[in-house]
């Protein structure tokens, strides 16, 4: 990837599975201006800059060149060698996307129908699951790579997931309105491998979805920021999961076998 604003929003754009007229949809402008901003040739208005920040849960620094974009590389059955980059990498095993794969099809199945499910709500969702669990058992669930932004814990491997599954037909995204915002939502096309989880996986999974599945997103990003190891991880940096150890009692599932998240 060349190192330009332009090429740093192309590269964006097709990670996250948009084409240009999609992106030209989301800024409200035409497909051929989004055309001459990736090959340089048109600067980008302040605006512009910070609602492509948030389309693709980066910061305008990354989207800038001032700090390195994240690349996520999902490995492969036979490993290649990949050459080094400036970007900071993470590589995804072959069992995380498994897990990752089912645990998004099992919320889906059980509250992807719910009005509020979006992609955001997904987002915390995921974020509670991995860490509830690793807190309370010390091993991780998912295992997925968590950076603090501004609306909260994201999972920086969702993206080339949830793509390499529309491409296999095991998801279809599509576009709703809720309390007249845009919504990202995905539908399952099959339903979840279940041998893939033991019985305080699938706990864990059923009481995060029951405590916080019916939140609204910017209930969920509050609550969230809330949260021990989002609070003391540096802006748009990985969130560390030993931090969990440090929760306050109100996050805290450590303290009894129930799983001591009560609704508050």
């Amino acid at each position: 990837m060349e190192n330009t604003l332009g090429s740093r929003i192309k590269f964006l754009r097709e990670r996250a599975g948009l084409t240009q007229e999609d992106l030209a949809d989301e800024l409200e402008l035409d497909r051929a201006v989004i055309s001459h901003i990736e090959n340089d040739h048109r600067p980008l208005r302040a605006d512009e800059l910070l609602k492509l920040a948030r389309l693709f849960n980066v910061s305008s620094d990354m989207l800038l060149g001032i700090e390195p974009l994240t690349e996520v590389i999902l490995e492969k059955a036979s490993k290649k060698q990949h050459p080094k980059k400036a970007e900071f990498r993470i590589h995804v095993p072959q069992k995380n996307i498994r897990k990752f794969k089912e645990v998004l099809l099992y919320i889906l199945s059980k509250v992807g129908a719910k009005p509020n499910i979006g992609e955001t709500v997904l987002y915390k969702l995921f974020y509670f699951i991995d860490f509830n669990y690793y807190e309370k058992y010390e091993e991780q669930l998912i295992g997925a790579t968590y950076i603090k932004n501004h609306y909260g814990p994201t999972p920086i491997e969702f993206q080339e997931i949830v793509q390499q599954m529309i491409q296999e037909g095991e998801l279809e995204k599509v576009t709703s309105t809720y309390f007249q915002r845009e919504q990202k939502k995905y539908l399952p096309h099959r339903q979840p491998n279940l041998g893939l989880f033991n019985a305080q996986e699938v706990k864990i999974i059923d009481e995060v979805l029951n405590k916080l599945s019916d939140m609204t997103a910017r209930t969920i990003s509050e609550y969230s920021h809330q949260d021990v190891p989002w609070i003391v991880a540096a802006d748009n940096k990985p969130i560390e999961y030993e931090s969990v150890f440090y929760r306050t009692p109100a996050y805290s599932v450590r303290e009894s076998d129930a799983g001591n998240i009560s609704k508050s």
